[in-house]
Order: C-alpha cells, then sequence, then structure tokens
C-alpha cells in the first residue's frame, strides 16, 4: 500500500506546522511536509527541544515556502494557523483540506522553561489530533 501525502501549512513555517510534519511523519501510511506562506528561514529552537524530548528526530528540518509545493497532488492538507488558511495558495491537487488551528507556542512568553510548557502543549495538542486522525482514516 502507498504512503498517503499530507501537507501542513502555517505562515512562518517554523513551530506548529513543523512539529506537526515530524509527528505525522511517525505513521509508516503517511508521509508529511511543511511549509509556510511566509517563512521565517528557521525552526525555531524550542520547537527542536520539544520535539526532541520525545525522542523525535530533527535533523533535517527546514523552513520552506508554500509555493514549493504547489504543482503536488496531496491526500491532505491541513493548516494550523488563522493566518494561514487565509493567505496560503488552495491546492488543487488536494483531496481533503482541514483546518486544525493551534496557538503559535512563538508567542510564548516569559523565561525559557515558561515558554517549553507552551511549545509542550502545542506539541502534545498537535500528537493528539493527528492520533485521532490517523486512527479514524
Amino acid at each position: 500500500m502507498s504512503q498517503k501525502k499530507v501537507l501542513i501549512l502555517c505562515t512562518g513555517n517554523s513551530c506548529r506546522s513543523q512539529m506537526a510534519e515530524v509527528i505525522w511523519n511517525t505513521h509508516d501510511q503517511w508521509q508529511a511536509v511543511s511549509a509556510g506562506s511566509n517563512p521565517s528561514g528557521y525552526v525555531h529552537p524550542l520547537a527542536i527541544e520539544a520535539l526532541q524530548e520525545i525522542q523525535l528526530p530533527t535533523a533535517n528540518l527546514t523552513s520552506k515556502h508554500a509555493d514549493v509545493f504547489q504543482d503536488d497532488d496531496f491526500d491532505l492538507v491541513v493548516t494550523v494557523c488563522d493566518n494561514a488558511q487565509e493567505t496560503c495558495p488552495v491546492y488543487p491537487g488536494a483531496k481533503q483540506t482541514l483546518h486544525w488551528p493551534f496557538p503559535d507556542p512563538a508567542d510564548a512568553t516569559g523565561t525559557d522553561e515558561e515558554k517549553m510548557v507552551v511549545f509542550r502543549t502545542v506539541r502534545d495538542d498537535i500528537q493528539a489530533k493527528i492520533g485521532s486522525y490517523v486512527a479514524g482514516n
């Protein structure tokens, strides 16, 4: 059976979409990529730390522009922030499009440890949402 392809979109492609890409790729039947409508050019260090805490790979993560995937076919396109839902291009090759807004952990304030609490919460929420979706498909 061939893998299903999912594109996860966010504005900056530095936190939520990156975490979702890595988490989704733990499911063997899926191949995930992520991108942003206005990519930041980096992956947030605390997003990397949050993934590494649960032993997920982060070595090949890069911030990418959504246009890179414009001509690709996807089984699923998921926007993970409200701005991406409004500003990302339409993917005519997508069989299904979903909107799952999560708070932006990059907006967290305080010490790095206080910010990590927010990153962990968003990571865990993304992991639960993806797990629930995959279990039903």
